[in-house]
């Protein structure tokens, strides 16, 4: 398909060869809107920042890697190498910032309208691998002296780093345990796994529950705080509560001072069942035979048959005559 990309285009019929390619016989550019200031040696690209600035406009930071539409223009050469410039619009601000390239140092330079976040360091001074550049290339490919020097210098650091590159390896070997390594990697992943399983099971009951299909995301803290603040549910009931409500009436003491501190207590919201028992408890106890005034009297059949029977006397609860013991 792409093999035909140059050719796979329509012509009207009134077009010859003499005319020109068909961008021109239809009075446009191949670019289209990127080539409309074109004679004015300006082209419209797609401009990436390349490192961090911040805007004079607005004075916000704008990030490497962000993308603007510039208009790319040829200031001057560096030797073969032409020196290109690039003008663009704040997308934060109404702030244009230009900027151009540094064939010489690899770089970028601001222009105006911006400043740049200085992040640039020597990696030779923390001792980081760099690669050769072009002169010390191209000095060690023509002076047999230099790369003499320059192999010298590399013999000796290495000569200098190979006691503690040796002390490294033993340590290394000393210290290696594969069976250790896996069995702690495998207990990661299985408590990983575990986890992940009952989450899993967590969110497909509350799925269910809720009948929902939805991609549940994971819990956090402030979810947590948030249901726990939700939980008005009370501890009992309205069932329960009245039937406790009811039990209480039903076994508080006739008599007595209690019973007004008993009923109080009943239609209390904050008696629980486990306070209702108690009280009911001791309110039985507190009810007995004696306290009513009950007297149980002895039937006939538990007599002694060997003791003779007392004559059976008539009482009365009030004393007609003079003495109480006289008979009717």
């Amino acid at each position: 398909m792409g093999e035909r990309k140059g050719v796979n285009k329509y012509y009207p019929p009134d077009w010859r060869p003499e005319m020109g390619s068909i961008n021109a016989y239809h009075g446009t550019h191949a670019l289209r809107e990127r080539a409309r200031k074109l004679h004015m040696g300006i082209l419209i690209i797609r401009f990436e920042m390349p490192y961090n600035i911040w805007c004079d406009g607005c004075k916000n930071h704008i990030g490497m890697g962000v993308r603007y539409n510039a208009e790319k223009k040829k200031v001057g050469m560096y030797y073969s190498t032409p020196v290109y410039q690039f003008r663009f619009k704040c997308h934060l601000c109404p702030n244009y910032i230009e900027m151009k390239t540094d064939p010489g140092n690899l770089d970028y330079i601001i222009v105006s309208g911006a400043r740049r976040q200085e992040r640039r360091w020597d990696p030779t001074e923390n001792e980081q691998v760099v690669p050769e550049d072009k002169g010390v290339s191209k000095k060690l490919a023509t002076d047999a002296m230099f790369k003499l020097e320059h192999g010298e210098k590399d013999t000796s650091k290495s000569k200098e780093a190979a006691p503690v590159i040796e002390k490294l390896h033993d340590f290394r070997e000393r210290w290696r345990d594969d069976y250790a390594a896996n069995r702690l990697l495998r207990d990661q992943l299985r408590s990983a796994k575990k986890d992940m399983k009952e989450k899993n099971a967590k969110d497909a009951a509350l799925l269910s529950k809720s009948s929902l299909s939805i991609k549940l995301l994971p819990e956090t803290e402030e979810d947590s705080k948030t249901a726990s603040l939700l939980r008005l549910n009370p501890t009992q009931t309205p069932e329960e509560r009245q039937k406790a409500v009811r039990h209480q009436i039903d076994s508080r003491p006739i008599f007595g001072s209690s019973s007004r501190a008993g009923t109080l207590n009943a239609f209390s919201p904050s008696t629980s069942s486990g306070t209702a028992n108690k009280q009911s408890e001791s309110v039985l106890t507190a009810i007995n035979r004696s306290n009513l005034g009950i007297t149980v009297k002895p039937k006939e059949n538990d007599s002694s048959p060997l003791q003779p029977k007392a004559p059976l006397a008539m009482s009365s609860l009030c004393a007609y005559g003079s003495s109480s013991d006289e008979s009717v």
